[in-house]
């Protein structure tokens, strides 16, 4: 008897049993996909407040006039909602799904000193289910228009033995612009800098497979009154942006912390400098149940510990980087250790 090599994997395609040879028989419904492009123009509209698209939406690609720019400078994002994802689906909050990945891209622009002009989502899902897909649009039209970035397009996939059903694949592109002389530059930052944390409103969507890990070997650990906190949608910090901006606070560099935590978020930006950071311990919600399974220096490198958004100041502008957001305050100063050290007390 011959030795016969295991595959290494096997799909299975479960297509809709028919003799038709259409598109829709294979199991992709091009007219439902149309109509629902239609569902969801209330919901775009929505987005353009202070801003809209050049030319008409649902061309093949979209435009904006960039001429109110002296010397525009173009940056982009791209970043998902990752294995957070499963949660919300199992727990349908569809709508903190679309919040999660604008706020994970529209962040990411924002610690650039630029604005957020459009976003375009992508999703990607066995069967075409037009509630399922608008409650996700819902939640990205409310997180867009809230910091006045255009809902500019996307592409809904349907395929059918590809993703399964019940399940959703998402992703999210974000393009800004800013004037080349407004641009942050972090080679600005000097020892004696002060950081300064705003607070994040739980876990952003980075290191739920640890989170969702720590579930499974611990059921019940959040009750049914938890979830929707615990799931809370990843902040925007626009706000704190323009209230940087406003009060000309002079931005030595921004950080949005997602996966790798405070360490490798700031080191990014340090180019060989350090950095001293205390934080409290983070006990938000349900939050310290997680947090109680995990080490403090894994926790930390990990997650943001209640610190969302990280901006470099000056010293002597520490109080008013913190007097105009509620719960701010300074967490470290940059050192020329060459290394970021974080102690959480309590």
């Amino acid at each position: 008897m011959g030795w016969k090599p295991m595959p290494l994997f096997e799909i299975q395609f479960n297509f809709p049993m028919s003799n038709e040879f259409t598109y829709k028989a294979a199991g992709v419904d091009i007219k439902e996909a149309a109509a629902l492009v239609g569902d969801i123009g209330e919901l775009r509209r929505s987005t353009e407040g202070k801003r809209s698209l050049m030319g008409a939406f649902g061309l093949f690609a979209a435009s904006y006039d960039l001429s109110g720019y002296k010397e525009p400078v173009i940056m982009t994002g791209c970043d998902g909602v990752g294995t957070k994802l499963e949660l919300l689906l199992e727990h349908d909050l569809l709508e903190i799904a679309g919040k999660d990945l604008v706020a994970m891209n529209v962040n990411d622009i924002l610690t650039t000193g630029g604005d957020p002009l459009m976003f375009l989502d992508y999703v990607g899902i066995g069967r075409i289910d037009k509630d399922k897909i608008k409650r996700l649009i819902a939640g990205m039209a409310e997180h867009l228009a809230s910091c006045d970035c255009i809902l500019a397009g996307g592409e809904t996939a349907e395929m059918p033995g590809i993703v399964p059903d019940g399940i959703i694949e998402l992703s999210g592109f974000c393009v800004g612009a800013a004037e080349k002389s407004e641009l942050i530059d972090p080679t600005r930052i000097a020892v004696g800098d002060v950081l300064v944390g705003y607070p994040s409103d739980g876990f952003h969507a980075n290191g739920w497979s640890l989170i969702r890990r720590i579930l499974k070997v611990n059921p019940g650990l959040i009750t049914t009154e938890e979830w929707p906190s615990f799931l809370a949608p990843t902040r925007l910090y626009h706000d704190v942006v323009a209230g940087l901006k406003e009060r000309k606070i002079d931005i030595k560099a921004m950080a949005h912390i997602t996966g790798g935590g405070l360490p490798e978020n700031l080191e990014r930006l340090l180019d060989g400098k350090g950095a001293d950071i205390t934080i409290p311990r983070w006990n938000l919600g349900a939050v310290g149940k997680v947090l109680s399974f995990v080490a403090d220096e894994e926790a930390v490198n990990t997650f943001n510990m209640g610190w969302g958004w990280v901006a470099i100041v000056p010293a002597g502008q520490v109080e008013a980087a913190t007097s105009f957001h509620p719960g701010a305050r300074a967490i470290g100063t940059i050192t020329d250790s060459g290394h970021v050290k974080v102690t959480v007390e309590g």
